[in-house]
């Protein structure tokens, strides 16, 4: 019988350090999609005559809204591609989010609601501080993007053409926000961005080696040292994908984020 106990309390033991092992690696996987830079593509859930423009496009900032990419010219670029995350809103409980507006150089912003107007914006810190900055987050499944803990994005055709996003914090389809104007309930889906190869330096041991590429001998220096690879020997060059990259940042003074170096994912 003491056998029987002991065996049953052993096994209740593992399984509660399976599960509590589990439990960890699912809060760690969750941790870092959160911190994963992405962008934003609208979906229309509905269909009408505006859909076939809206679907798959990208949220863009410009000025200091945020808009939907419906740019036809190859070579005029609207806006700069949102790419962010979630990350603490400085003395809240809950999460911001915010993202690079521009790459040279590496600057971030909030993203926040305006209080007045609805409408999606980013600035720093204290352009936020008095509207509505979070909680951001997202759904489980297909992980779109929730403000407050529901869907509530919508898109507005402004008199410039262009489409802002706003959010329909009274429920009402934005009938006094954007009276008289059109007005589409849309999805954010958070989209993973698309990885560009770079060359970079890279480390090499110690001795000589031959590229396979033009017979040419590469002496190499004592091992740690860091040289500068010949793009002309593609034999020898090893690329840095940067494909979702996180980005590590500090917050800097008036609560802007400045974005210090980006580590591949991988």
């Amino acid at each position: 019988m003491a056998s029987i106990i002991s065996v049953l309390v052993g096994m209740s033991a593992i399984f509660g350090t399976a599960e509590a092992i589990k439990e960890t690696r699912s809060k760690a996987r969750r941790s870092e999609h959160r911190s994963r830079k992405c962008n934003l593509v609208v979906r229309c859930p509905n269909s009408s005559q505006y859909s076939a423009l809206l679907d798959n496009r990208r949220v863009v900032l410009s000025g200091d809204k945020l808009y939907v990419d419906t740019n036809t010219s190859l070579n005029t670029p609207f806006g700069h591609p949102f790419a962010g995350y979630y990350h603490p809103y400085p003395d809240t409980p809950y999460s911001g989010l915010i993202s690079t507006i521009s790459d040279d150089p590496p600057m971030m912003n909030w993203i926040y609601v305006d209080r007045d107007t609805y409408e999606l914006k980013f600035g720093a810190r204290p352009y936020a501080e008095h509207n509505f900055k979070g909680p951001w987050d997202c759904t489980r499944q297909e992980r779109r993007l929730t403000f407050g803990g529901w869907e509530g994005f919508c898109v507005v055709l402004e008199e410039s053409g262009f489409w802002g996003v706003h959010f329909d914090i009274d429920q009402n389809a934005l009938s006094e926000k954007a009276a008289g104007r059109v007005v589409i309930e849309v999805e954010l889906l958070r989209g993973e961005i698309r990885g560009v190869p770079r060359a970079k330096k890279d480390v090499v041991g110690t001795g000589k080696e031959k590229a396979e590429e033009g017979k040419k001998e590469a002496r190499g220096k004592g091992e740690g040292d860091e040289v500068e690879i010949n793009l002309e020997s593609p034999g020898k060059v090893k690329v840095d994908v940067e494909a979702s990259g996180n980005v590590e940042c500090e917050m800097g003074e008036k609560g802007r984020v400045d974005a210090e170096k980006a580590k591949a994912s991988e």
